[in-house]
């Protein structure tokens, strides 16, 4: 009986171990099937994503709907920010802050802007471009804008030397053509003593002249008719310095030439000077003595032209 009992138990622990044995089998199966499974599902997925155009065409439309509107937005602001540069630019440039009273003074439109300016202006060029170089070499010092009344017939001479002056940025003038007395001449005369000028320094620099300055002052009604009808602004001066009065030999030019401008300064002055070596020989102490004094220097292009 022992041996068969021993037998017995022998084999129901074979039998036991056998069992036991499976189970760890059976739980990699079921994983592996839920492995299987889950990438049957996904492959399904896929599969469907793949047999559904509509689904992903609309996904994609979303998002190229998404990337125009945002590129739009993108452009909205660009072109907004674009016009506020262009409003700014262009409010800078039109802003015209004065305008010239009937003694040719210099006169602000309203209140809260500054009265105490002097407006620069030289007759009688285009000459030569080392006098016109050291003049505005000294205008640029002083941060200081001047125009240029310039003759058509020195224009024709060196046409080279009136693109010179608008190159850097100086307004040029009309001055007429022959330097003569108008007053007294025809309308005709006057039309193309005027007219020509304007034509010839628009060939020659892309702009017609805004300002006339009549030679020695004297335009009379016709001038002013004639400068009207060209859209100019017809001025003669407030304040001269009487540069033109000087001789090449005689002294202490500098010194007079501050004393003629400084004796008769007032807030708004029209200051009449000429391309002349000792007038360029005492620019740079007269603009500095203007600062000391608390003189601004007008922009001519905020001065306001009239419609003709």
């Amino acid at each position: 009986m022992g041996t068969k009992t021993a037998a017995i138990l022998l084999t129901a622990c074979l039998l036991l171990s056998a069992c036991t044995a499976t189970k760890p089998e059976s739980a990699d199966s079921s994983n592996h099937q839920d492995s299987v499974t889950s990438d049957l599902s996904n492959s399904a997925k896929d599969q469907s994503s793949k047999s559904s155009p509509k689904g992903s065409s609309k996904q994609a439309d979303s998002d190229e709907q998404k990337s125009v509107s945002t590129t739009n937005t993108q452009n909205d602001k660009t072109a907004v920010k674009s016009n506020e540069t262009t409003v700014s630019t262009t409010a800078v440039t039109t802003n015209k802050m004065y305008h010239l009273d009937k003694a040719y003074n210099v006169i602000p439109n309203q209140q809260g802007v500054e009265k105490k300016v002097v407006l620069l202006t030289f007759d009688d060029g285009p000459k030569e471009a080392v006098m016109i170089n050291k003049i505005i070499d000294i205008l640029d010092k002083h941060k200081a804008k001047a125009i240029f009344f310039v003759n058509g017939y020195r224009v024709k001479e060196h046409p080279e030397l009136l693109k010179l002056i608008h190159d850097r940025g100086q307004p040029i003038g009309n001055h007429s053509w022959d330097h003569i007395v108008l007053k007294n001449k025809s309308e005709a005369e006057v039309k193309k003593q005027i007219e020509t000028v304007q034509k010839i320094v628009k060939d020659t620099t892309g702009q017609a002249p805004v300002f006339f300055r009549p030679p020695h002052g004297a335009g009379g009604d016709v001038g002013r008719k004639v400068a009207k009808e060209n859209g100019l602004l017809y001025m003669t001066w407030s304040v001269g310095s009487l540069d033109w009065t000087m001789k090449k030999n005689q002294p202490h030019k500098t010194e007079t030439l501050l004393k003629n401008v400084t004796e008769q300064l007032h807030p708004g002055s029209n200051i009449l000077m000429h391309e002349l070596p000792w007038t360029a020989e005492a620019l740079d102490s007269l603009l500095t003595r203007l600062e000391q004094k608390g003189y601004q220097f007008v922009d001519p292009q905020s001065i306001e032209i009239p419609t003709s």
